[in-house]
């Protein structure tokens, strides 16, 4: 296991050399010149050149590429264009809100889907569980833009139980007992349908497996036979579902941080595209980057936990 772990730490290396390529490629090729984008501030000829020298844009592009990769190792983006403060110092104010959002809508979203699916799965066939398939095929055809208008305008506005929106910097309590729990609420409702079919689907795989019967034949409890067996089988496909989510954990979820007013790196990153705030974009770009393959990495040490059968590679 442990030379299985450093043998993928070495092999990050190269992926994110190759994330940090197509990241300088597409934002000093296709982006354009940084300076057009500032242009737009009225700034004069000698300002925008003083901005290129800092910028390192009077420099070769292997040049540039160099100093990107050094921003990266060192996580010193620079100033944001858009406020002029430090984009680390930004984005580890913005990480806080979000995993605090995001981290609890996958919580209560896993407590709340993994059971459900459980349970529908065992009444296979059954009107219950066709009911509850088509009721999961309606939820996953609405927007999820339609959950959030219609849930802040009912029960926000109409009738007042939550607040519309806001956030205290100064108080978790405040933010999970005031306003957090109309997103939270809204966050699971678009969330819960595809989860519930998608664990579903292989709870009942697993249910056709000639294990089960023979656990069933040996006189198990259905109760055993589910969640011993049954469910810990299953639960390869969940931690890939969660594994993968993980990463956008500092994201948030960004149309909930927008639509309340919730400070986190999802609503960071709309504001830093609405004005083309490059450092910003770059960094969360490569934050989530990196996050993603130590993200992969732990889902295959948790598949081995799981199942110690599992072979790594």
């Amino acid at each position: 296991m442990f030379a299985f772990i450093i043998r993928r730490l070495w092999q990050m290396i190269p992926t994110m050399l190759g994330v940090m390529l197509l990241v300088f490629v597409l934002f000093n090729w296709v982006g354009g010149d940084p300076t057009f984008i500032l242009e737009g501030k009225r700034l004069t000829p000698e300002m925008l050149a003083n901005i290129r020298v800092q910028l390192g844009l009077d420099k070769s592009l292997p040049e540039q590429f160099l100093l990107f990769v050094k921003q990266v190792f060192t996580y010193d983006f620079g100033n944001s264009w858009a406020t002029q403060q430090s984009v680390a110092g930004t984005l580890a104010n913005r990480v806080g809100p979000s995993l605090t959002l995001a981290g609890s809508l996958l919580v209560l979203e896993l407590l709340t889907a993994l059971p459900i699916a459980v349970a529908v799965a065992y009444f296979r066939g059954t009107l219950t569980d066709r009911l509850v398939t088509m009721i999961c095929t309606v939820a996953m055809s609405v927007s999820s833009l339609v959950y959030i208008i219609v849930g802040q305008y009912q029960l926000a506005f109409v009738m007042d139980w939550f607040p519309v929106m806001g956030w205290d910097d100064s108080s978790l309590a405040t933010n999970l007992l005031v306003y957090l729990p109309l997103p939270l609420i809204l966050g699971i409702l678009v969330a819960l349908a595809p989860s519930v079919r998608f664990y579903r689907s292989f709870v009942v795989e697993e249910l056709n497996h000639d294990y089960v019967r023979t656990a069933r034949a040996k006189g198990l409890p259905e109760s055993r036979v589910l969640f011993k067996h049954v469910l810990r089988n299953a639960l390869i496909p969940v931690v890939t579902n969660i594994t993968m989510s993980l990463p956008f954990l500092m994201l948030g979820s960004m149309l909930l941080e927008r639509f309340f007013g919730i400070p986190g790196m999802g609503n960071e990153l709309l504001n830093a595209v609405d004005k083309s705030d490059f450092p910003v974009i770059k960094a969360i770009t490569i934050t989530i980057a990196a996050a993603a393959m130590v993200f992969n990495l732990l889902a295959d040490v948790l598949y081995k936990w799981i199942d110690p059968r599992v072979q790594l590679k």
